[in-house]
């Protein structure tokens, strides 16, 4: 892959897919939610092979290392080869205990409403 000279953090951090649209990642920059060494990033600030970003999405807390330039969107499992997660086992841990107590209220698959075949039977076993 061939990379430009200068790329924008707000450009890759779309590119390696921790945010869904760009503008998001400008957003994202602009709000201090990206940070070099404890210190706010603009989104035109540029990205150099070797930095270590901390970034705070919707989702999670990411520390990232650039291990390569990407200045376009390539698919999720080609995208991850241009950085590096260094995002402490805490974060996981915390973000693993998150998702495990969280309940959305939506029914899981194959449980709760029954099938047609299922209502079938129910009906003439309860006559209805």
């Amino acid at each position: 892959m061939i990379a430009k000279e200068k790329l924008r953090i707000d450009k890759y951090l779309w590119a390696i897919r921790l945010f869904k649209t760009r503008s998001q990642a400008g957003d994202a920059c602009d709000n201090g939610k990206v940070k070099l060494q404890g210190n706010n990033v603009k989104a035109s600030k540029a990205v150099n092979v070797g930095e270590e970003y901390e970034v705070k999405t919707e989702a999670r807390k990411w520390v990232i290392k650039v291990a390569g330039l990407l200045d376009h969107r390539l698919a999720y499992s080609e995208a991850v080869n241009y950085y590096i997660d260094l995002t402490p086992a805490e974060e996981l841990e915390r973000l693993k205990f998150d998702t495990e107590s969280f309940h959305t209220g939506k029914r899981l698959s194959k449980i709760g409403r029954p099938s047609k075949k299922q209502r079938r039977n129910m009906e003439g076993f309860l006559d209805i």
